[in-house]
């Protein structure tokens, strides 16, 4: 039999425990007699020896009692450096479990025929117990709060909270107490009159939103924390655009649901993102439609570990499907996507595979031995300035990668495949978007001769996806500047990845085939107020600290971008973010015929392919020139 090994004792926690003790062991004496001098207003010559007596024979049995309930309530084991409610109510209740046991065990004591101990002896007692018991348990958080400050006092970080709630309540409690934060709050903003001068944590609440500006020139504010995680986007806008005149950084909760969870701590706050500027609540999306849609089902995603494909799998993730394949063909993106979904859906069923949608012999493969029910076709080239460079991969990657792709769904019986398009498709000047339009037009054909719904979704950027220009602002504060602006004037539609993604989601479930969806992405932000906002957001000043310049157009690029073809028309749907457009007629045979010299083209590296896109696209345009320079 194996003998147990033992704990090696620890000194320091054994050196606590004993100090604790001895203190008790004092407090219960002099709380015992002290509590009796207050009673006879601390005339000793008034107090009766009878009195006297029965405290003192019982005073060692007490004392026994005393540590034995103060450690069932567990006194000697809470980590009194944090220490909260809880270890503040088991204080009480010992003391009086503690106060009772006493008032009943000390009648035993008592001489026979003597007076018992006046009852506000007792009382007395029992306060004098939770005092001294409370001084030495919470004193220790006093002056470690002394300490702390003391030790930040020249290093701080001067803060601003904004929001006198449950959840500011959270957050400043943590920064007071905590040893490791150099923040010091100065002062509290909230909307709501009846809080204002009034205290949290010891901090004033000085006023509602127009001292914003005042009170952080006043205070030095550094950082303005927004703890207000259940006020609309449109209200968040508007409070931020208040703040972002400060200079100051600018942090906030996630979201309600933190508060909710309990989750509410410093190390939740994020900092204030260029999407809290939009002005407009986040899009929700019937997930019961979406539920019922994928569920079960066996779905393929291609360009799964890219921006919106990594999206479209997280969202697929949860909503049960049968199995769950991705596609991509950079290692990297796949195995980052595929290592986060088999860690938090366990159970999920999941393959990951490296593939080309170029290469016909593997995408037939997959197809053939997978049998997906629905695909989502998000494997495409979308840089802009790099296909003018390179147009003939755009050709081959987007154009006949889709027809590849497309190609293996019909032949394998799936029952819905939706590709991902872009506004760049309607009237494009550039050969990324004529690309996409060839791509719309290819299923658009092939809705007509399969049984498998081929559907389009449309939409314009998302917030923070690769090649967003958000990274790139973001990258370029980090090293001091300057902002890279092209145009003063260039506009662009905004949405935030998992937006987006959900509507194409839905925009999937609403597909009968044939349908170019298109997303309503809300009013376009100017490219300029995106930078100076995020400029601002870091805490910077535009132009003094951080400076932005203009490069001009890149090659291809359009002062905004279009969602619908003016020809195509518009039908609503249930949502009404999502609209219909109508297909435009193809002559089939020609556009066969158009393919496959374009593609012979692409196949050769044709110096000339622009022409020949032009020709299938007749409202793409692009500079004589620039196909001449470039090819």
């Amino acid at each position: 039999m194996e003998k147990k090994t033992r704990k090696p004792l620890n000194v320091k926690l054994f050196y606590r425990r004993t100090c604790l003790i001895i203190y008790d062991i004092i407090s219960v004496i002099g709380a015992s007699y002290l509590a009796l001098l207050m009673r006879y207003s601390f005339d000793f010559s008034a107090i009766p020896q009878h009195f006297i007596d029965p405290i003192n024979r019982f005073l060692p049995v007490n004392i026994l009692i005393t540590v034995a309930v103060l450690y069932v309530f567990r006194m000697y084991h809470s980590v009194w450096a944090f220490a909260g409610e809880t270890e503040l109510q088991n204080l009480v209740m010992s003391s009086i479990v503690s106060a009772v046991c006493y008032s009943v065990g000390i009648q035993f004591f008592r001489a026979e025929g003597q007076q018992a101990v006046p009852s506000s002896y007792y009382f007395l007692y029992v306060f004098l117990l939770i005092s001294l018991v409370f001084v030495s348990r919470f004193s220790y958080r006093f002056f470690r709060s002394l300490k702390h400050k003391q030790q930040n006092k020249n290093n701080s970080i001067s803060v601003m909270v904004i929001g006198a709630g449950e959840a500011a309540n959270l957050i400043i409690k943590e920064i007071v107490n905590s040893n490791f934060s150099t923040m010091v709050i100065r002062c509290i903003i909230d909307d709501d009159p009846g809080k204002w001068g009034r205290f949290i944590q010891g901090i004033k609440v000085v006023g509602g939103r127009d001292k914003i500006i005042e009170c952080a020139d006043i205070f030095g504010i550094d950082e303005i924390i927004v703890a207000m995680p259940s006020i609309s986007r449109m209200e968040l806008s508007s409070v931020l655009d208040i703040c972002k005149e400060t200079s100051c950084k600018l942090r906030s909760l996630p979201g309600m649901y933190q508060l909710v969870n309990g989750e509410v701590s410093v190390s939740k706050l994020r900092d204030v993102e260029v999407e809290d500027l939009l002005g407009r609540d986040p899009i929700e999306v019937d997930l019961n439609s979406i539920l019922g849609y994928v569920k079960d089902k066996k779905v393929l995603v291609t360009g799964g570990g890219g921006s919106i494909g990594s999206e479209l799998c997280r969202q697929i993730a949860t909503h049960y499907p049968a199995q769950l394949i991705i596609v991509d063909i950079y290692e990297n993106s796949a195995y980052d996507i595929q290592q986060e979904l088999l860690s938090k859906y366990p159970e999920l069923s999941l393959v990951v595979l490296i593939a080309s949608v170029r290469n016909t012999n593997r995408m037939n493969w997959i197809f053939e031995t997978y049998k997906p029910d629905i695909v989502y076709h998000a494997a495409a080239h979308k840089h802009v300035p790099l296909m003018e460079d390179s147009p003939n991969e755009a050709v081959k990657n987007n154009v006949f990668g889709t027809w590849k792709t497309a190609q293996a769904a019909a032949m394998n019986d799936v029952k819905r495949f939706v590709m991902i398009s872009t506004d760049k498709a309607v009237n494009p000047t550039n050969i990324m978007g004529a690309s996409k339009r060839i791509c719309e037009m290819i299923i658009q054909t092939f809705n007509k001769h399969y049984d498998t719904e081929f559907v389009a979704v449309r939409f314009g950027n998302v917030l923070g996806s690769n090649g967003s220009v958000i990274p790139l602002f973001k990258k370029q504060i980090l090293a001091g500047g300057p902002v890279t602006v092209t145009h003063p004037d260039i506009i662009r539609y905004f949405m935030t990845i998992p937006e987006a993604v959900s509507l194409v989601l839905q925009a999937g479930a609403y597909a009968k085939g044939g349908e170019i969806f298109v997303l309503d992405m809300g009013k376009p932000v100017k490219i300029l107020d995106l930078a100076k906002n995020l400029i601002r957001l870091s805490g910077y000043r535009v132009g003094e600290d951080i400076k932005i310049e203009f490069t001009g157009l890149r090659p291809g690029e359009k002062l905004y971008e279009e969602l619908l073809m003016a020809e195509e028309g518009m039908t609503e749907t249930a949502n009404k973010l999502i609209h219909i457009g109508k297909p435009i007629e193809i002559d089939e045979s020609a556009f066969f015929v158009q393919l496959k010299a374009l593609k012979e083209a692409s196949k050769n590296e044709s110096n000339d392919i622009r022409p020949m896109i032009r020709e299938i696209v007749p409202t793409y345009h692009y500079k004589k020139n620039e196909s001449a320079e470039r090819e």
